[in-house]
């Protein structure tokens, strides 16, 4: 097949650029795959962080075609037309947030006029965590010219049955993320970070209020000193960063916790997984992690909250445990019994079997199976 993937890419930032670049190594073994990205994500006034580009090594050397801006009717209008011309057999939108359905929407319509184009959305949110005015509206556009989706949990696969009955979707879970490197020695690791605790958590990516760090701070709190226990916190605030800090002071826990506020470059990312013993994620909510990914990636067992697609892939007591959302003492509970009891290296263990499960190459037998053998459906309210 012809396709073209319209997402973020490099040279933007961010998970969801790294996953465009797997998929398209991924499709690209077998297809002829194209990929164009934004060059205008945001405007400026909505984006909370630093910068919209990647400041380190990219994971492609050459980066997409700038083309989509994503607040321009016109341009959406003109790079329709661009991919009709180009006649692609497949469409592929990365879809996360509702802000991006009138342009990916109208992409899609005009890429498909006149066409046998199919387009296929694979759906990290149908709700998004953060609700804002307009997002059915919006959804509910950018969904009409969808032929098929694909969906990574069984949290987002509720979403789109119930927002959009009768669509054509593939389950496929969200692979891991193998781009940052192999695990490296963990004590080479925390020399290079200056980290010298003798427990070591990390609490990675974007911080934003659903990710739940202030519980997780408060977990930390309830531990005792003498576990000798140290929390890395690494990642761009999308929140505001001095409530995080002042509830740091307020908890005595200044010697206890690091904060990177930078937003890391995907050549350190290793570095910071391979000092910890585990990660933690202390989401209020959520659909899938790709942070589990990358944890995976470097056999780190997760330690995480029963929210969204979360304990799908981490398996309680096996890879890692699973604790009620905000629930603070419950959290520091199993952070005590997973260094009381040694499970590190059992649990590292389990995590080298269990991510052969989440393959690329099985995202795009998923892909390849649902566009060639599923007819698109025609949902009972795409009108």
């Amino acid at each position: 097949m012809k396709i073209a993937i319209i997402s973020t890419a490099y040279p933007l930032r961010g998970g969801i650029a790294h996953y465009v670049a797997l998929l398209g190594e991924a499709l690209g073994k077998r297809h002829d795959v194209h990929t164009i990205t934004f060059k205008r994500q945001y405007p400026s006034f909505l984006f909370p962080g630093k910068t919209q580009e990647e400041s380190g090594e990219g994971v492609h050397s050459v980066p997409a075609p700038q083309l989509v801006d994503s607040i321009n009717p016109f341009n959406w209008y003109a790079v329709g037309r661009k991919l009709r011309e180009q006649k692609f057999d497949l469409l592929i939108f990365k879809y996360w947030l509702p802000f991006f359905g009138p342009c990916f929407g109208t992409i899609a319509r005009v890429a498909k006029r006149r066409t046998n184009t199919r387009v296929l959305y694979i759906c990290d949110n149908v709700i998004p965590h953060e609700h804002r005015p307009f997002d059915a509206a919006f959804t509910r556009y950018a969904f009409r010219s969808v032929d098929h989706f694909i969906v990574q949990s069984r949290t987002v696969e509720r979403q789109l049955n119930e927002f959009w009955p009768g669509a054509s979707y593939r389950l496929a879970p969200h692979p891991v993320y193998n781009i940052f490197g192999t695990p490296m020695d963990k004590q080479e690791a925390r020399n290079a970070l200056g980290m010298q605790g003798k427990r070591v958590l990390l609490f990675f990516g974007y911080v934003r209020a659903y990710k739940g760090l202030h519980v997780l701070l408060r977990a930390m709190a309830a531990l005792p000193h003498e576990m000798e226990l140290h929390l890395m916190v690494v990642g761009e605030f999308y929140d505001d960063e001095q409530k995080y800090r002042s509830l740091i002071r307020e908890l005595g826990l200044e010697d206890r916790v690091t904060i990177n506020s930078d937003y890391v470059p995907n050549e350190d990312v290793g570095r910071y997984f391979s000092a910890s013993d585990a990660v933690v994620l202390p989401y209020v909510s959520a659909t899938q992690s790709g942070i589990a990914q990358i944890a995976y990636n470097f056999d780190k067992p997760v330690i995480a909250t029963d929210v969204g697609g979360l304990s799908e892939v981490i398996i309680d007591g096996a890879t890692g445990y699973i604790v009620p959302p905000e629930d603070a003492s419950r959290l520091a509970a199993a952070i005590k019994k997973f260094f009381d009891e040694g499970r590190e290296a059992e649990f590292a263990a389990r995590v080298r079997q269990e991510k052969g499960k989440y393959s690329w190459d099985n995202m795009v037998v998923s892909i390849e199976e649902l566009v060639q053998t599923q007819p698109p459906a025609q949902p009972a309210d795409r009108r």
